[in-house]
């Protein structure tokens, strides 16, 4: 249950959990590249930007990580290599183009050299959030889960307005909650907005918070606010104190346990998302 600093397959654990509900996860917080794929046939400098990794926000988390306290965990590959928030099989699993850039290396793969990448590097991550969440219900705590994004500033020559978004998908109550405590803070926050949670566009949240009908909520913030080390602790320090404050009044509301019931998981909007992305692939960056 706790990690500082611990490396493995895949993966990357931060912080220390001294009994609070939260455990952070961040899909795409590293960009390495295994040796055996060398540069992916795509330049270095392609490979920092956007398509590689979500700029900023493993800092963002670590800091947030040490402050609430609460254990992190990472993945440490790009996701050029294979995304972790999608499921396996998924078509924007391992991209072959992102953003208008090539991946060579992705080309032609063939299903050992597919399945590879999910036993070394996606399933081992997946298996290790498991793990703590496994921990954690068995014991009777009260758990969050928390996934950590960030998102370009500019995409296909759209400007986007948002310091940050919230998404959510069945379960609204807990994003609804966060929302409106970071528009109270005067931001700009998207709600869905740059992207909607739905069942096929993400596998995190899917898979670790509404399968076990956890609370949940998935955090994005724009790039260009947490590129350097001030704006991330800036975000770190904003998020360590009101997710506590969003625990609260959840709890206030909705009683500790937080087991989603079948009525509330579902609304109009929510459906209307999830035929969106039944219709057209969703990719995020």
């Amino acid at each position: 249950m706790t990690g500082s600093n611990t490396e493995a397959a895949g993966f990357a654990v931060y912080g220390t959990d001294q009994g609070g509900p939260f455990v952070l996860v961040s899909d795409h917080a590293g960009r390495a590249v295994p040796p055996a794929l060398e540069d992916l046939g795509v330049s270095a400098e392609d490979r920092a930007r956007h398509i590689g990794w979500d700029i900023g926000i493993d800092g963002v988390g670590r800091h947030l990580a040490a402050l609430l306290p609460a254990v992190l965990i990472e993945q440490v590959y790009s996701r050029l290599v294979i995304d972790c928030n999608r499921a396996p099989g998924h078509p924007t699993s391992i991209v072959t183009v992102s953003d208008g850039t090539p991946v060579p290396a992705n080309e032609g793969l063939t299903p050992e050299q597919i399945a590879f990448r999910h036993t070394t590097i996606l399933h081992p991550y997946h298996a290790r959030i498991t793990q703590e969440l496994d921990a954690r219900v068995q014991a009777g705590r009260p758990t969050v889960v928390v996934a950590l994004h960030s998102f370009t500033p500019e995409m296909r020559g759209f400007k986007r307005p948002w310091h940050a978004g919230i998404l959510h998908n069945h379960d609204t109550r807990l994003a609804h909650i966060m929302l409106d405590l970071l528009r109270q803070e005067g931001l700009t926050v998207g709600d869905n907005e740059p992207y909607a949670l739905t069942d096929t566009s993400d596998y995190t949240i899917p898979l670790h918070g509404e399968k076990r009908q956890l609370p949940h909520v998935e955090i994005e913030i724009r790039q260009d606010l947490i590129a350097d080390e001030k704006g991330q602790k800036e975000w770190a320090d904003r998020l360590a104190r009101l997710l506590p404050q969003a625990w609260a009044q959840f709890c206030k509301t909705y009683g500790t346990a937080g087991v989603t019931d079948a009525p509330a998981m579902q609304d109009n909007k929510q459906k209307a998302d999830l035929s969106r992305d039944q219709m057209q692939i969703q990719v995020r960056l």
